[in-house]
C-alpha cells in the first residue's frame, strides 16, 4: 500500500524525451522547407504564365489583330489608286489591284486569329461576325466600282460620277464602320494582354517576398536544429546539416533572383516590346490610310476638304502638333522634333531618327501634291501623288517596319530570357529538393539512432 501511494507520487515527465524534441524540430524545418519550395512552384509558375501568354499567346495575336486595321485600311487605299490612274497607268492600276488582293487575303487570316483569341467572349465573337458580313458588303462595292470605271476608260485623275458615286459607299463603309471595328477589337483583345502583365506585375513580387521569407524561415530552422543537436550531444555542428544550410541559402537566393529576372522580363517584353510593337502596328495602319485620303483627295472633289481634314486627324494620331488647318502642321513637322502622338515614344535610336526624317519627306511631298491641285494642275498632282509622294511614303513604310522588327526583338530577347531563367530554376529544383531533404536525414539520423 505504502510503495503503491509512493509510486503515485512520482512527477510526470517535464516534456517530450530529446528523440522527440529531435523530430519536432526536425519536423518544422522539414515543413519550412516544404513552404520555400512551394512558394518557388508558385512564382515560377505564375510567371510562366505571364510569359506564355505575353510572349507566346495573346500577345503575338493580338499584334496580328492589329493588322487587321492595315490590310483593311489598305485595301481602301489601293481601290482609291486603281480608280484615280485610269487608262493612263495601266501597269500600276493592275499592281494596285493585286496588292487590294492580297491585303484581303490578310484581312480574313487577322479575322480568324482574332476569333481564336474571342474564345467564348460573346462581344468579341459579335464584332467579328460584323466584320465579316459588312466586309461582305464593301467587297461587292468595290467590285461594282471597279468594273464601272474599267468601262469608262478614264484619263488618270476623278473617274466618272457614277464611280465615285458608288465608291463613296464603298468608302463611307470602310471608314464608318469596318474601320472602328477593327480597331475596337484590337483593343478588346489587348484587354488580355494588359489584364496578364497587371496581375503578374502584382502577384510575382508578392510571391518572390513570399520565397525570401520561407527561406529566411527554413534557414533559423536549420540553424535551430544544429544548435539543439551541438548542444544536446556536446558536439561541433555537423557537416551534412551546414551543407543542407548553405544549399537552402543558395536555393532562396537564386529562386528570388529568377523571379526578379522574370518580373524585368516581363516589363520589357511589355512595354519595350509589346508596347511599341502594338503602337508602331497602329501607326503603321494609320498611315496606309492616310495615304488613301490623299488618292480621295484627288478622286472626289465634292468631299476634298472632307478628306483634307480626314488626313490632318489622322497625321496627328501619328505625330501630333497642335494646329487647327494642315498648312500649319506641314510647317511644325518641317521644324519641330518635340511631339506627342503613336511615334512619340517608340522613336528611339537611329532607326526611330530615320522614321521621323522620312516621314517629314513624306508630309513635305504631300504639301507639294496639295500645291499642285489647288493650282489646278489635276494631271501634275496625280502623277506627284503616283511617283514621288508614293516613293516617299514607301520609304517612310519601310523605317516604321523596321523599328518594328527593332522592338520584336527587344521582345523575343526578352521573353526568351525569361523562360530560360525559369527552365533553368526547374532543372535544378528536384535536386535541391532532394539533396537538401537527405541532408537533413544525414545529419538528424545518426543521433536519433543513439537512443535506441
Amino acid at each position: 500500500m505504502t510503495m503503491v501511494r509512493a509510486r503515485a507520487a512520482l512527477p510526470a515527465p517535464a516534456g517530450p524525451s530529446v528523440p522527440g524534441r529531435i523530430r519536432l524540430i526536425s519536423g518544422i524545418t522539414v515543413a519550412s522547407l516544404a513552404l520555400l519550395f512551394a512558394a518557388l512552384a508558385v512564382g515560377s509558375a505564375s510567371a510562366r504564365d505571364g510569359l506564355r501568354v505575353i510572349g507566346r499567346d495573346a500577345g503575338p495575336q493580338v499584334v496580328a489583330t492589329a493588322g487587321l486595321y492595315l490590310a483593311l485600311s489598305d485595301m481602301d487605299a489601293q481601290v482609291a489608286n486603281a480608280l484615280l490612274m485610269g487608262r493612263d497607268h495601266a501597269g500600276a492600276r493592275v499592281e494596285a489591284q493585286r496588292l487590294y488582293e492580297r491585303r484581303r487575303a490578310e484581312a480574313n487570316q487577322a479575322l480568324l486569329k482574332a476569333f481564336e483569341l474571342a474564345g467564348d467572349d460573346p462581344a468579341e465573337r459579335r464584332t467579328i461576325q460584323s466584320l465579316l458580313d459588312q466586309l461582305g458588303r464593301y467587297e461587292r462595292l468595290v467590285g461594282q466600282a471597279l468594273l464601272l470605271d474599267e468601262r469608262s476608260r478614264h484619263a488618270a485623275g476623278p473617274p466618272p460620277e457614277e464611280v465615285v458615286t458608288v465608291y463613296r459607299q464603298a468608302t463611307d463603309l470602310m471608314r464608318l464602320v469596318l474601320l472602328p471595328q477593327a480597331y475596337n477589337l484590337t483593343l478588346e483583345s489587348g484587354t488580355i494582354v494588359r489584364r496578364t502583365y497587371d496581375d503578374k506585375n502584382v502577384w510575382i513580387p508578392l510571391v518572390r517576398a513570399a520565397v525570401v521569407v520561407a527561406g529566411l524561415l527554413a534557414l533559423v530552422c536549420l540553424v535551430w536544429l544544429q544548435v539543439f543537436l551541438a548542444t544536446r550531444f556536446r558536439r561541433v555542428f555537423g557537416p551534412a546539416l551546414l551543407a543542407a544550410t548553405l544549399a537552402t541559402g543558395i536555393a532562396m537566393l537564386t529562386g528570388a533572383n529568377v523571379l526578379g529576372h522574370d518580373l524585368e522580363s516581363l516589363r520589357t517584353a511589355k512595354r519595350d516590346g509589346f508596347d511599341a510593337v502594338l503602337s508602331l502596328a497602329k501607326a503603321r495602319a494609320i498611315s496606309n490610310s492616310m495615304q488613301g485620303d490623299q488618292s480621295r483627295f484627288l478622286l472626289d472633289k465634292e468631299r476634298a476638304d472632307t478628306y483634307e481634314h480626314t488626313f490632318l486627324d489622322k497625321s496627328q494620331a501619328v505625330v501630333y502638333f497642335y494646329t487647327d488647318n494642315l498648312s500649319s502642321y506641314h510647317e511644325r513637322v518641317s521644324s519641330s522634333s518635340r511631339f506627342l502622338g503613336l511615334l512619340g515614344p517608340v522613336l528611339v535610336g537611329d532607326t526611330g531618327h530615320q522614321v521621323l526624317e522620312n516621314y517629314r519627306a513624306y508630309q513635305a511631298q504631300d504639301a507639294r501634291m496639295r500645291a499642285l491641285a489647288t493650282a489646278g494642275d489635276t494631271a501634275k498632282a496625280v502623277d506627284n501623288r503616283l511617283d514621288d509622294l508614293r516613293a516617299a511614303f514607301d520609304a517612310y513604310d519601310r523605317s516604321l517596319q523596321k523599328l518594328a522588327a527593332e522592338h520584336q526583338t527587344r521582345f523575343e530577347r526578352a521573353i526568351d530570357s525569361g523562360e530560360s531563367a525559369l527552365n533553368n530554376l526547374w532543372r535544378l529544383l528536384p535536386f535541391a529538393i532532394g539533396g537538401i531533404g537527405l541532408l537533413v536525414v544525414a545529419g538528424v539520423w545518426p543521433r536519433l539512432k543513439e537512443y535506441r
